[in-house]
C-alpha cells in the first residue's frame, strides 16, 4: 500500500487539459459607403466650384481685354463675346499712336533699377534684422513694421518735396528713388534668413568665415526663393506705378508706359477701346513672362520662413 493510500487520500486523478477557447471574432464596423462617398463628392464639387469662380473673377477681365484687342475696326466692342473678325492690327496701331518703345524703355530703366536696389538693400537689411547681437534690433524692426500702416498717399506730398529739393523732378531717377527699397521686401528677406539653421552658421564660424562670407556664401544661396519674390514684387511695383510718375514727370519724353497708356486713352483722335485694350495687353506681357520664368522660385520663396519667423 502506498503512502497516499495509507493517509486516506485515495489515488491521484489526472486532470484532463481544458479545450482551447477560440477567440471571439470582432465584428467589423458597418461602412457607410454611400454616405461617405456622397459627402466626399459634395466637398470636392464645392472646392472646384469655388476655384472656378475665383478663376472667372481673376482671369475674366484679362480674357475680355484680349478679345477686345483683336476685334476688327467695324465690330462693336460689346457685340458678343468672341470677335467675328479677329485681327492683330490694333497692336500695330498702338505703336503708331504713341512712342511705345520709348515708354517701354523708360519703364524698363526704372524697373531694373528697382529690382537691383530692392534685392541688394532688402537682403542687407533683412540679414541685419535676423542676426542677434546688436542693441536696438527689436526697436528698428518695430519702427519698420509700423511704417507699413501708413498709406502712400499720406507721405506722397513730403516725398515730392524731398525729390524736388534734390533736383530730381522730371527725371527717371526721381521716379525710381522712393521705391529703391521696400519694407515688405525687408520683412520677406528677414523671414527667409531666420529659417536658416543656426548650426550651419556656427559651423561656418568655426571654419573661420567672416560676416561677409557667411552672408554671400550661406545666407544668400539659401534665400533664392525669397530673392525671386523680391524681384517679382519690385518689378510689378515699378512697372504698374502710375500715381508717382504722374506727379514727378512733366516731359512726355520721360513718360513711363502707364502714363503713355493714360495719354492714349485721353487722346481725342485715338479714343478707341480696341487700341487701349491692345496697349494694356502689351503692358501685361512682360509681367507674365517674368512670373512664368521665376514661378518655381516664387512659390518656394513664399513658403520660406514658415517654420521659424
Amino acid at each position: 500500500m502506498s503512502t497516499l493510500d495509507s493517509l486516506g487520500t485515495g489515488p491521484v486523478k489526472r486532470v484532463k487539459p481544458s479545450k482551447r477557447v477560440k477567440p471571439v471574432k470582432r465584428l467589423k464596423p458597418v461602412k457607410r459607403v454611400g454616405a461617405d462617398r456622397a459627402r466626399h463628392l459634395l466637398g470636392l464639387a464645392a472646392r472646384y466650384l469655388t476655384l472656378t469662380l475665383m478663376l472667372v473673377v481673376m482671369l475674366g477681365p484679362i480674357v475680355w481685354q484680349f478679345l477686345t484687342s483683336i476685334r476688327g475696326r467695324t465690330e462693336n466692342v460689346y457685340d458678343g463675346v468672341l470677335p467675328s473678325q479677329p485681327t492683330l492690327d490694333n497692336y500695330a496701331r498702338v505703336a503708331e499712336s504713341f512712342p511705345l518703345l520709348q515708354y517701354v524703355g523708360n519703364t524698363l530703366t526704372v524697373a531694373v533699377l528697382a529690382i537691383v536696389s530692392n534685392m541688394l538693400f532688402s537682403a542687407m537689411g533683412g540679414y541685419a534684422l535676423s542676426r542677434a547681437g546688436w542693441k536696438g534690433r527689436k526697436a528698428v524692426f518695430t519702427v519698420l513694421v509700423a511704417t507699413l500702416m501708413f498709406p502712400f498717399e499720406s507721405v506722397m506730398i513730403s516725398m515730392f518735396l524731398t525729390v524736388r529739393e534734390m533736383g530730381l523732378v522730371d527725371t527717371l531717377i526721381g521716379v525710381w528713388l522712393p521705391g529703391a527699397v521696400s519694407v515688405l521686401n525687408i520683412m520677406i528677406m528677414r523671414a527667409s534668413f531666420l529659417s536658416v539653421p543656426k548650426e550651419i552658421e556656427e559651423a561656418a564660424v568655426l571654419d573661420g568665415a567672416n560676416e561677409w562670407t557667411r552672408f554671400t556664401r550661406i545666407f544668400l544661396p539659401a534665400a533664392k526663393g525669397a530673392l525671386a519674390v523680391v524681384c517679382i514684387t519690385s518689378f510689378m511695383g515699378a512697372w504698374d506705378d502710375f500715381l508717382w510718375p504722374l506727379l514727378v514727370l512733366t516731359d512726355s519724353d520721360h513718360y513711363t508706359l502707364q502714363l503713355g497708356l493714360k495719354s492714349l486713352a485721353g487722346a481725342t483722335t485715338v479714343n478707341d477701346q480696341r487700341i487701349i485694350a491692345a496697349g494694356a495687353m502689351a503692358a501685361l506681357v512682360p509681367m507674365m513672362l517674368l512670373f512664368f520664368a521665376l514661378q518655381r522660385f516664387f512659390f518656394k520663396g513664399v513658403g520660406e520662413g514658415a517654420v521659424k519667423t
